[in-house]
């Protein structure tokens, strides 16, 4: 495996590690922080400091060749993906609407791949296979669904959002500064999102908690964790990137285990043990066969 692969990899990694923060961080929060609020002020902290932070290193001294249509599509996909995962979730239970949400991500953005041109590797299908059946039995054994239909389509509609992110920003990488790209993304996501804070109460915001809460969750949980999500994307296929954020997950139910005292059952012990071997699999050094026509494309056939 090239070493720029497995760097990719690592930062994958590291940021799927923030984002499964994100859920401990939300129960320190003060009660009155409800889920989609959070979701509005992470993407209008996260946005503002990815954009200041492009400014600064010079990243939009130059012309910018950007894709503006690509563009609003990755930026409304990022903002739909916030008030689609924390309604879904509302709607048929944490259990049910995370494993949608989070495990139908890689299934779209396979699907999107294939569709596209890109031959999926035997090696992505069996690790995503596995990590996604860990994923259903570590949600599954903790807590009870609700069979809502809207509320189905919801968490499959930000599984789906996701992974058209993942695809489109790939693109804008490739073909402008990460940096850039972030900040402008982010932004306009934010500015997508705000109308929710001028409908809520935020008072909560100005406590001590509340900052401590929406600064880590903005900063670390998003502006860091996308910034080097970024910069792994554009090494490694965006199906296997995908999976890769699979770790969220798993941080989240070690955090609850570690930080809250959380007890999990047998099945979702078993389900941490898929989902990290699913993990695993995904990321194991392959075998070069010959060169590549596309770094970013898997040229195994299945």
């Amino acid at each position: 495996m090239k070493r720029s692969n497995m760097k990719a990899q690592v930062f994958i990694l590291i940021g799927a590690i923030l984002w499964g923060t994100t859920g401990s961080v939300q129960a320190f929060a003060p009660q009155n922080a409800t889920p989609i609020v959070i979701g509005a002020l992470r993407m209008a902290i996260g946005g503002t400091t990815l954009l200041l932070v492009a400014k600064i290193r010079g990243a939009f001294k130059t012309k910018l060749k950007l894709d503006k249509k690509l563009l609003l599509v990755a930026s409304i996909c990022m903002a739909v993906y916030q008030p689609f995962f924390f309604s879904g979730v509302f709607k048929t239970g944490i259990a049910l609407g995370t494993v949608l949400a989070l495990g139908s991500a890689p299934v779209f953005s396979g699907v999107i791949e294939y569709f596209l041109g890109g031959k999926l590797s035997r090696r992505w299908v069996i690790g995503t296979i596995v990590s996604i059946i860990g994923c259903t039995l570590l949600f599954g054994g903790q807590d009870s669904m609700n069979m809502n239909v809207f509320g189905l389509i919801l968490s499959l509609g930000a599984g789906l959002s996701y992974a058209v992110y993942v695809k489109v920003s790939q693109k804008l990488f490739h073909d402008s500064r990460r940096d850039a790209v972030n900040g402008l993304v982010f932004f306009i996501s934010a500015v997508i999102l705000s109308p929710i804070l001028f409908m809520n109460d935020l008072s909560w915001v100005i406590s001590a908690r509340g900052i401590i809460a929406t600064l880590h969750l903005g900063i670390v949980a998003t502006a860091l964790a996308y910034t080097l999500f970024a910069y792994g994307l554009v090494n490694i296929s965006t199906p296997t990137a995908v999976t890769l954020t699979l770790a969220e997950p798993l941080t989240a139910a070690a955090l609850g285990v570690v930080v809250f005292s959380e007890n999990l059952t047998g099945v979702s012990m078993i389900g941490v043990l898929l989902l990290f071997c699913g993990l695993i699999v995904n990321s194991y050094p392959e075998k070069e066969k010959g060169k590549r026509e596309n770094k970013n494309i898997v040229n195994l056939k299945f």
